[in-house]
């Protein structure tokens, strides 16, 4: 990086987005540099903050919130008179049936400048709920945080690839100037046609950025797209891809290391649950465990231990506006037993499997990834692009964008024996040729959506 770079972004960084932050209400400065100093806390240390803040946060939501003051009132619970985090699993999960029910009495008396957001509902459950200046600027803090374990900073030219109608819509001129003098560009990933994906690569040559940003699928994309054109984008001295809202694959994280000769960062979380963890040079998927309690559930709600795969289900003790306690976010995942060869002090993720509904149901009840069908399909020649349909126990469709040459006889032949070997003789697998997916208005692709309830979690 050289000095001019390096200076701008130091002025970004330092003065600039602090200043942009306090305007709209954000400590974020403030709290990045305490996560920074905490991260290298032991874990009994981290713990002992956890503890302390969760009983503020509970303690908050019993006094201000009335569907939680209701709620302790008739379990008897306590939160003053907590010992350990583990008594958290005393209280039922919070599902996104229970916020759409009670979306005004999970709004605290206290709150200001509390606004409504949603999810794009890609798990085929939209939600609306209330998103506060605290919740946003511990999230905040959080990713920048983890930006800066990378070697990269706010300021440093950045490309973000991501399809959410909120910052989509939000591109007027404000923003834009906003963009320009911290040096990002947002290209929309809900369109993706090869006329789009020739102007994102002009786009990202003339950048240079330092960092990329956006969904896996995407990033992905763009990288096949560039290798097809023959067109090298290593040469741009990119330091990482930080990759999140979606499943990271192996094959999706080597196509974009290859191509853009840079390391690929994993982000988890989501506008609903927050910054839950984010991956490490090392490789840790570290959670914001300063922010963030975070549990793995069976079915009943009951925790699991490390090492075994579960619901993720967060407490984000940030959201005190519209307090989200043993959220069931609907992703698999299991807690690490060891620490990370960083040295933080922070808990790790160990695993993230996928949404509860990136899991296939056989005829026979047995539970499966749906990496079991997308590896057949993915191993295909001629395939551009596929999405995997579980309609019914009985009946699955496969979406197909193919190249022209692409043997649909053969093809067609080979997925319906192994989706068949797999989920069962009797099942009826349609094999349907499509131009182009359908787009999902988040701009983010699932490989596989089952509307199989999976009862494993």
């Amino acid at each position: 990086m050289g000095p001019e770079r390096g200076r701008y972004t130091r002025f970004v960084s330092g003065v600039l987005f602090p200043a942009h932050e306090r305007l709209k209400g954000h400590a974020t400065a403030t709290l990045r540099q305490a996560l920074e100093a905490s991260q290298w806390w032991t874990r009994s240390q981290i713990e002992a903050l956890q503890l302390e803040r969760l009983k503020a946060f509970l303690c908050a939501a019993q006094t201000d919130v009335p569907y939680y003051a209701e709620l302790f009132a008739g379990l008897g619970f306590q939160p003053g008179r907590m010992h350990s985090i583990t008594e958290l699993g005393q209280l039922p999960t919070l599902t996104k049936a229970t916020v759409r029910a009670n979306f005004s009495r999970l709004a605290s008396r206290r709150a200001k400048g509390l606004k409504a957001f949603n999810t794009g509902g890609s798990s085929g459950e939209p939600l609306i709920f209330g998103l506060g200046r605290d919740r946003v600027a511990h999230d905040v803090a959080a990713k920048w945080r983890a930006t800066r374990w990378w070697g990269v900073d706010v300021g440093d030219p950045e490309i973000v690839l991501w399809g959410s109608p909120i910052e989509l819509n939000a591109q007027d001129r404000l923003r834009g100037l906003r963009d320009r003098l911290f040096r990002t560009r947002l290209l929309p990933a809900f369109e993706m046609s090869e006329p789009r994906l020739d102007e994102f690569l002009h786009a990202i040559r003339g950048r240079r950025p330092r960092m990329l940003f956006g969904y896996p699928s995407a990033l992905a994309l763009v990288a096949r797209h560039a290798r097809s054109r023959g067109e090298p984008m290593d040469d741009l001295g990119i330091t990482v891809a930080f990759a999140t809202a979606e499943r990271l694959y192996d094959e999706q994280r080597n196509g974009i290391e290859e191509v853009f000769g840079c390391r690929v960062a994993n982000g988890y979380g989501g506008r609903d649950a927050g910054f839950v963890a984010h991956e490490c040079p090392k490789g840790g998927m570290h959670i914001t465990a300063e922010d963030i309690v975070v549990e793995i559930v069976d079915a009943q709600g009951h925790p699991v231990p490390a090492g075994q795969s579960g619901e993720i289900v967060v407490t984000h003790m940030g959201s005190g506006d519209f307090p989200f306690i043993r959220y069931r976010t609907g992703d698999v995942g299991a807690l690490a037993h060891q620490g990370c060869a960083c040295g933080r002090g922070l808990p790790l993720l160990e695993k993230i499997e996928g949404r509860t509904t990136d899991f296939i149901v056989a005829a026979d009840g047995t539970v499966m990834h749906g990496l079991a069908l997308i590896y057949t399909v993915r191993a295909l020649p001629g395939v551009k692009a596929f999405k995997i349909v579980q309609e019914n126990v009985e009946h699955v469709r496969v979406l197909l964008v193919a190249e022209r040459d692409f043997a649909w006889g053969p093809g067609r032949e080979a997925i319906v024996r192994d989706f068949r070997r797999r989920l069962g003789p009797a099942t009826r697998v349609e094999v349907e040729p499509v131009d182009a997916l359908p787009a999902e208005r988040s701009g983010k692709h699932r490989y596989v959506v089952s509307h199989v309830a999976a009862r494993k979690w």
